[in-house]
């Protein structure tokens, strides 16, 4: 009854203001980059029928009086237009941090004769607390002789990084013929509507000297992990330290993660924050952290961030306070608070280890989704062991409203390890926010007050 409670638990909520930006404006005023603020989803459930995407746009690097270069959108799909006010000025704020988030490099750039295209993804959160998903295809243009790489970018508010990949793979493919060739497939994109979990959805495609090609996008049928790649943490990291990465998270510390690629970043991050389900990462959230942004390492509040490694030199000069710093390059730790080890109850980190172990044994063996469920069962069950009894403490008065007994929640966990832990657990925002809406989600009976 608890595991099921647990996963049929809906945390859709409002952002909840708490404390000030967290993020400090550079010397160049970059323009304000919306971030995760307390009480958002890092991943989010969405009901079929929306659309696929918001924005098709394509950055390119333009080159400054000042010989260096420039992110800048060169295209945009669909042209907005008849927008209110407010619209317009959230709109131009999103399209102002676009081009920072799909290079977030910096402007270190010369033109070349070979890249090797890359996936990855950003998140932008608005004012009214709804995130936005970024999902980016950097790539050469086809041509001869030097050129400058460019970045197609899907704006969207559905998390499915796997799906969005294959929208992408045919971006990328039809960008190889022509520009004129991808707008009629993201036109015919736009017009399906987005399938339901393990649902299909088929669109037609024209490809000049291909004719009509048929593309099917398929949904995984577990919803909150369609965002999710375990097997890229699993590759990268042993189980002990995605233990201790975990045990740092579920505290609400700081986590900053470095690897070279963006694409290891923003597959490596959202795959700790979903290793929290059914809680959610409440505070900064930055799969990929513009070079511009980096003085966010210095903010006193919890934050999970990725930069790249070229960048280590300036985070370990930044004065921040204790933070879990990850190399995804060489899968160590390069600093640590030191007590990693002691948070999780012995026995239940011995339990997860165990389960993790035999996973990454059998990664050759399972699918990308099998693992993505099997790794999830593992973390669902340690907190259904720790905290799954919460429903049985909280008071129900007359009018329906719920209230948690805090106290007796902890005093029921017999293990003295255990409740060593929930003690800590119980005063992070990610536990709050979960109990505030289990407070909620009763419905009145009918000639109660």
């Amino acid at each position: 009854a608890s595991i099921g409670t647990f996963f049929r638990r809906s945390l859709r909520r409002a952002g909840r203001k708490e404390g000030k930006d967290e993020a400090s404006a550079t010397e160049n005023n970059p323009p304000r980059v919306p971030q995760g603020k307390p009480g958002e989803r890092s991943s989010v459930f969405y009901s079929p029928g929306q659309f696929f995407f918001e924005y098709l746009v394509v950055v390119s690097l333009k080159k400054m009086t000042d010989g260096r270069y420039e992110p800048k959108i060169t295209y945009q799909f669909p042209k907005r237009e008849n927008l209110l006010k407010g619209q317009k000025e959230e709109e131009e704020r999103l399209l102002q941090a676009i081009p920072l988030f799909c290079f977030p490099d910096g402007n270190s750039w010369a033109p070349v004769t070979e890249f090797p295209s890359e996936t990855f993804s950003f998140v932008l959160t608005n004012v009214d607390g709804s995130r936005k998903i970024g999902y980016c295809r950097r790539l050469l243009p086809s041509g001869r002789g030097v050129r400058l790489p460019e970045v197609f970018c899907i704006i969207s508010c559905l998390g499915c990084f796997g799906l969005f990949s294959k929208i992408l793979d045919e971006v990328e493919k039809r960008r190889q013929i022509s520009m004129a060739v991808i707008y009629p497939f993201m036109q015919g994109l736009r017009e399906s509507p987005f399938p339901a979990p393990g649902k299909t959805v088929t669109i037609k495609s024209f490809i000049p000297e291909s004719g009509t090609e048929l593309i099917e996008l398929t949904r995984p049928v577990d919803a909150h992990l369609e965002h999710v790649e375990f097997q890229a943490l699993l590759q990268r990291l042993s189980p002990h330290l995605i233990l201790h990465i975990f045990a740092s998270a579920v505290l609400e510390r700081r986590l900053i993660f470095l690897a070279k690629e963006l694409s290891v970043l923003s597959q490596c991050i959202h795959a700790v924050a979903a290793l929290l389900y059914p809680f959610t990462w409440a505070h900064t959230y930055i799969p990929v952290v513009p070079e511009c942004l980096l003085d966010t390492v210095c903010c006193p509040t919890p934050f999970m961030v990725g930069i790249q490694m070229r960048h280590l030199e300036r985070v370990l000069e930044q004065p921040m306070e204790e933070a879990l710093i990850v190399d995804l390059c060489q899968g160590r730790i390069i600093q640590a608070v030191g007590d990693e080890e002691e948070i999780l109850p012995g026995k239940l980190q011995t339990e997860m280890l165990t389960s993790l172990n035999r996973h990454n044994n059998n990664n050759n063996v399972h699918t990308s989704e099998q693992v993505n469920a099997l790794v999830s069962e593992a973390f669902v069950h340690f907190f259904v062991r720790l905290v799954g009894h919460y429903a049985s403490h909280i008071k129900w008065g007359r009018s329906g409203s719920g209230s948690f007994q805090e106290r007796a929640f902890c005093k029921a966990i017999a293990s003295k390890s255990c409740r060593r832990f929930v003690k800590k657990f119980v005063k992070t925002n990610m536990f709050s926010l979960f109990i505030e809406e289990a407070e909620k989600s009763r419905i009145p009976q009918e000639g109660n007050g």
